[in-house]
């Protein structure tokens, strides 16, 4: 056997033994997470307190009250509404770039979007503090509220949909679009009746991801939400996100209190998996039809 060949496969061959044993230290790493959380809750999770997470409607750990539902309602509904806003605008977004856009004018839009991408939360959040939570106060106090929290968020998550649908749309077939244009189709019929729909598996996908992004985001919602333990009843109301609580109260948090904090991790932590793992099934699905 050639000598070069036997060094390409000798090379390919421990670039392979390398990236699955970092694959496995990934998945270990991840479990070991899940598994710390498991054990810092378990005092919460083995006894009657548990049930308090679905019944009560407060939180006040040192009088035994652990109401995180009215807390994991305002995350979902927070993140909802950043979803309502940012998807039409990361899929306009998207289609501009993909199927409008070009020269110098694509070119600053994706380094715009780029730049969004990148922002620090806290940039944004300062921005919110400071811009928008005082513009909803003139109309309704306090300012800081589920809309401000909204608004934010959903500026933070419009870049991780817009880049990636961009890229589901950009790997459509060529053929696909060659032939809707043949077929004597407009521009407008060829996005919505045939690019849309043939991309629609990695659309989805980004979706999911931006979703999982906003349930995890802290900063954002720690400093414009207003941070008061209740259920939403309106767009005004101040409300605290799950992320927010942990960030707010594990600096003194002892006992079952601590534990607690830890339990809402741990439900935080098995929604986003379970979101990364619906976008992973959707890829590999979309994989499949190519």
């Amino acid at each position: 056997m050639n000598r070069s060949i036997l060094f390409h496969w000798s090379i390919d061959h421990y670039l392979h033994a390398l990236l699955s044993a970092l694959a496995l230290a990934s998945a270990f790493i991840l479990l070991l997470i899940v598994a710390f959380l498991l054990i810092e809750a378990w005092p919460v999770l083995s006894g009657s307190h548990w049930q308090a997470f679905f019944t009560d409607a407060s939180w006040y750990p040192l009088e035994e009250q652990f109401g995180l539902l009215p807390m994991l309602v305002a995350s979902l509904t927070i993140m909802l509404g950043a979803m309502l806003i940012a998807t039409p605008l990361g899929l306009a977004s998207a289609i501009f770039v993909t199927f409008f856009a070009s020269g110098f004018l694509l070119r600053s839009y994706r380094l715009l979007i780029s730049l969004l991408a990148g922002m620090p939360s806290v940039v944004l959040g300062l921005w919110g503090l400071t811009v928008l939570v005082p513009l909803i106060a003139s109309y309704q106090p306090p300012g800081a509220s589920l809309l401000a929290a909204t608004v934010v968020l959903a500026l933070m998550i419009l870049p991780t949909i817009a880049l990636a649908a961009a890229a589901a749309l950009a790997a459509i077939p060529d053929h696909l679009m060659s032939a809707a244009a043949a077929l004597g189709m407009r521009r407008k019929t060829q996005i919505l009746n045939v690019a849309l729909p043939a991309a629609r598996l990695g659309i989805w996908s980004a979706l999911l991801m931006a979703m999982a992004r906003a349930l995890g985001e802290t900063m954002v919602v720690l400093m414009v939400a207003g941070n008061v333990v209740q259920y939403p009843h309106g767009l005004f109301d101040p409300v605290r996100a799950l992320t927010a609580n942990i960030a707010l109260e594990m600096g003194y948090a002892m006992g079952d209190h601590r534990a607690g904090l830890f339990a809402s991790g741990l439900m935080l932590t098995l929604i986003v998996l379970l979101l990364a793992w619906l976008a992973t099934m959707i890829t590999a699905r979309s994989s499949s039809y190519e």
